[in-house]
């Protein structure tokens, strides 16, 4: 029964946290199917990893930094592939990550800056645009927050350089 209750909390936990997988699996899968590999090897690596989740931390700050460090992993991949994991061992009652349409075309053009961006400026931007204070993005990251604040100056000016050449058709990429 101890693994029937540590499955419940995980289930609720992360179907809480639902809007940061999908933010992460849009910002970092180019496709659909892409996006959908990518949610369920977050998932895989969540669980894997949850049982050592001490609570040291906020559940949200654990989730970005698993989240996040699979997402770019698996970026670096040449070849893509998840590995094998007995689907018995999983929880189950998780549902599908859904796309809503109209929001997809709402988000179109600030996705396109956004990808133009490299791994770790998409992360930063990602934690930027949640309200993550620079303390919790430094937790999340390991970066320090001074080197944070300069980097998301740079990246803010970068993405209005490149929303405006996309706006008005100028400049170079």
């Amino acid at each position: 029964m101890q693994n029937q209750d540590l499955q419940e909390a995980f289930i609720r936990l992360v179907n809480d946290s639902r809007g940061i997988l999908y933010k992460i699996c849009r910002m970092y899968g180019a496709t659909e199917p892409d996006r959908q590999d990518l949610f369920q090897e977050i998932v895989i690596q969540l669980w894997r990893s949850y049982p050592s989740f001490r609570g040291e931390s906020k559940f949200s700050t654990w989730l970005y930094r698993i989240a996040l460090n699979t997402a770019i992993s698996d970026l670096r991949k040449q070849r893509r592939y998840i590995t094998p994991t007995d689907p018995d061992l999983l929880p189950t009652q998780l549902q599908d990550i859904q796309y809503s349409t109209e929001k997809e075309e709402q988000l179109q053009s600030l996705y396109a800056a956004i990808n133009r961006l490299t791994e770790l400026e998409k992360a930063l931007t990602m934690l930027y645009l949640e309200d993550k204070s620079y303390t919790e993005m430094e937790e999340i990251l390991g970066i320090p927050q001074n080197n944070l604040r300069v980097k998301m100056n740079r990246i803010k000016d970068k993405l209005r350089k490149m929303t405006k050449e996309a706006a008005y058709g100028i400049g170079n990429a």
